[in-house]
């Protein structure tokens, strides 16, 4: 059983964006209000993250998260790796932060955070991460768990999924072939990203996200990555199929 915490549901800029008079970014609904996107899955006395967002700081803050067993990153960008340094607190106590990526975006990480992944003449204060290089073609074993690897398409970049058990988690998804699409069979919980009403250059839309979840046919879907310009949380929520469910932050699920 896997316990699975939304620490954020919003997109790049987060929602409200900083100085928007748009009606959602004025709402006092708490759902309609997005830290930039990010889960935590736990099982057992492992807690494992999903992205380290520029809000990660406060995101484990309101988790009330103790100690860290690892990050997956999906890819690059910084609304979804911005929070590395963050990470000191938990190297401070336990040592070593295990991360997992490509070797691209370790590449990318280590030129914009060099002081992390130096060497030699390390600044005394800087954390330590054990780098874990994956792939999309190759399972790995985090903490006694089989983590499956799905490539999505993020316009041309790629970018990475990940199921484990019967759960998986989808950001930043504007295509997937149907070879990935095979590692999707029989879940019980999909977590896709859906960015707004309107189509995306590099973003599933509302109705894209609802075609990929008819064919995928999960027990559950929860829609991340909003923006604004979805619209109301309880609004859109009204006018989405029995199974599927705008996440929000601080929403908990549970998954086989």
């Amino acid at each position: 059983m896997l316990t699975i915490h939304f620490l954020g549901t919003g997109t790049s800029q987060g929602v409200p964006v900083i100085g928007s008079s748009h009606p959602v970014c004025l709402s006092t609904n708490p759902k309609d209000k997005r830290l930039r996107v990010s889960v935590l899955i736990q099982w057992g006395d492992t807690n494992l993250v999903i992205d380290c967002g520029p809000d990660f700081r406060q995101q484990m803050l309101r988790v009330n998260c103790a100690h860290l067993d690892g990050i997956l990153f999906t890819h690059e960008h910084a609304d979804h790796t911005a929070g590395l340094d963050d990470i000191r607190p938990y190297f401070f106590r336990q040592g070593d932060i295990p991360i997992y990526a490509t070797q691209h975006v370790l590449d990318n990480l280590s030129n914009r955070f060099d002081y992390i992944f130096v060497n030699e003449n390390k600044y005394p204060g800087a954390p330590n991460v054990q780098q874990h290089q994956i792939d999309a073609h190759t399972p790995f074993v985090l903490d006694g768990m089989t983590v499956i690897p799905v490539e999505v398409y993020h316009n041309t970049l790629p970018v990475l999924g990940f199921r484990i058990l019967n759960f998986c988690y989808l950001t930043d998804v504007k295509t997937i072939s149907t070879g990935e699409l095979k590692k999707l069979h029989d879940l019980d919980v999909l977590v896709l990203s859906a960015l707004r009403i309107e189509p995306h250059s590099n973003h599933l839309n509302l109705e894209e996200a609802l075609s990929l979840i008819r064919l995928i046919n999960p027990k559950r879907a929860y829609l991340t990555h909003i923006s604004h310009l979805m619209g109301f949380h309880d609004e859109v929520s009204k006018n989405l199929p029995k199974n599927v469910f705008l996440a929000y932050d601080t929403l908990t699920v549970t998954s086989n």
